[in-house]
């Protein structure tokens, strides 16, 4: 009757070993901020150009540095409404979240007997053995160059 009784823990290492994992994951489509970040500074500089130079100003005034003074506040305006709009797209994002399944594929060369690449290879003793030699390429040949 002993060898009969099933711990979590055996369990958990036989469906490891002899079957591949399966988990619950959350997908969702997120916006990326910088690119919302630079166009609401663009959009800011455009307007602080419209300002500077759609209107008629004041004489005092050069358009050169009106547009400077309104491209620094409209550009750090545009960017933190471009934020603020990442922001509460991103949340919307998280409302229409979809759970999926997924399974764990083995890596290649993780079966018995074959070493991963970049593996150091040992003999029967435990002694390291030199790596393979890799046949050299003198460039008379096609192909993918390594």
């Amino acid at each position: 009757m002993a060898s009969e009784d099933r711990t979590p823990e055996r369990d958990g290492m036989s469906e490891r070993h002899g079957m591949a994992e399966r988990r619950e994951i959350t997908v969702r489509r997120a916006p990326k901020y910088v690119p919302f970040l630079i166009l609401g500074g663009l959009v800011g500089f455009a307007v602080a150009a419209v300002i500077a130079y759609g209107r008629p100003g004041n004489e005092t005034y050069d358009p050169g540095t009106v547009f400077g003074f309104f491209m620094v506040l409209c550009g750090a305006g545009g960017v933190i409404l471009g934020a603020i709009t990442a922001l509460i797209l991103d949340r919307l994002s998280v409302r229409r979240a979809q759970r999926a399944v997924v399974e764990a594929v083995p890596e290649p060369g993780s079966e018995a007997g074959q070493p991963l690449p970049g593996a150091e290879r040992r003999d029967p003793e435990g002694e390291a053995l030199p790596a393979p030699e890799r046949p050299r390429d003198n460039g008379d040949e096609a192909g993918p160059r390594s």
